[in-house]
């Protein structure tokens, strides 16, 4: 007999599109925040780690008694644990201090091992990125292991086609504007293609750290927004995934991110923050009776410990 009782990644997706109420220039566009708080770890990553890991089950790269090996921010951490956790996998995560403690934290709840990289005062940077790169390829040499390596991992964008089509339904089809910061840049290409095929005159934006904006051919630095700015180039990114560029300085976002807590009731991280500055931006470039949609990337319950203030 089947258990009619959904398991928890069924809960992955379909999450909620929010009007911004507060926040919004006096004749700019509407804005609308897509909530990927409410996933199962409060991340839109949660997507990509179940798109990851069943792809990598479906092929045989990760067999029945194999373990998963991942260096993460955060976030993809965490979810790649949930996901870990519920389908029996041992999970090996390289990340590092520059990162919040309760993502890291969380990780290891979930039953996940850490190995916890130094950073230069708790910024992220290329050096920083690179390092955990090269000890997640350690651990993968390991007999067994799969790496599901995100910054070159395609089989993410599948989740990200999907949450379009959920943007899609939800806006009737009316909007103008996508606007998203760039980690890997998966969730941008994914999101952003699929909404183009639908319609073509979809402007896809991209938003960096204004200290380290590689993208729009600056040159790399330190910032401290959580899970985006790799410092270098990465390789799920090409030129033709945005329409334009929005540079977001780390004040600016950790600035939006309290803002919305306090004016929108809306909780969430420093790319969350980057994310509303760059579709203001926007709006006001595009003006009324248009329609900008970003991400909440994740719930601001992650940064607690660097929020207060």
């Amino acid at each position: 007999m089947t258990d009619p009782r959904p398991g928890i990644l069924s809960g992955i997706g379909n999450t909620s599109l929010v009007a911004l109420r507060q926040i919004v220039p006096a004749n700019g566009s509407r804005v609308l925040l897509k909530l990927e708080s409410e996933n199962p770890t409060g991340s839109m990553k949660d997507r990509a780690a179940l798109a990851m890991i069943e792809a990598a089950q479906a092929d045989g790269r990760l067999g029945r008694d194999g373990s998963v090996v991942e260096y993460t921010g955060g976030s993809t951490g965490v979810s790649l644990a949930l996901v870990c956790a519920v389908k029996g996998y041992p999970l090996q995560i390289v990340s590092s201090d520059a990162f919040a403690r309760e993502k890291l934290d969380h990780m290891r709840i979930l039953g996940a091992s850490l190995e916890v990289l130094p950073s230069d005062d708790g910024r992220m940077t290329e050096k920083l990125t690179r390092d955990m790169v090269e000890a997640a390829r350690v651990f993968a040499s390991r007999p067994g292991s799969y790496w599901t390596d995100q910054l070159n991992n395609q089989d993410q964008l599948v989740a990200y086609r999907e949450m379009a089509e959920e943007i899609w339904r939800q806006t009737g089809g009316r909007l103008d504007a996508f606007v998203q910061s760039v980690g890997t840049a998966a969730s941008l290409r994914g999101t952003g293609r699929a909404l183009r095929q639908r319609a073509e005159s979809i402007r896809v934006v991209a938003v960096e750290p204004a200290e380290s904006a590689v993208l729009s051919g600056g040159e790399t630095g330190a910032h401290k927004i959580d899970g985006i700015g790799a410092g270098f180039v990465v390789p799920l990114w090409h030129d033709r995934v945005a329409d334009q560029i929005e540079r977001v300085s780390t004040d600016e976002a950790a600035t939006m991110s309290l803002r919305l807590a306090r004016e929108e009731g809306l909780f969430g991280g420093t790319s969350t923050g980057a994310n509303v500055i760059a579709a203001l931006r926007v709006a006001e470039q595009l003006g009324p009776d248009s329609t900008v949609v970003t991400l909440m990337c994740d719930t601001g319950m992650k940064y607690l410990s660097a929020a207060r203030g």
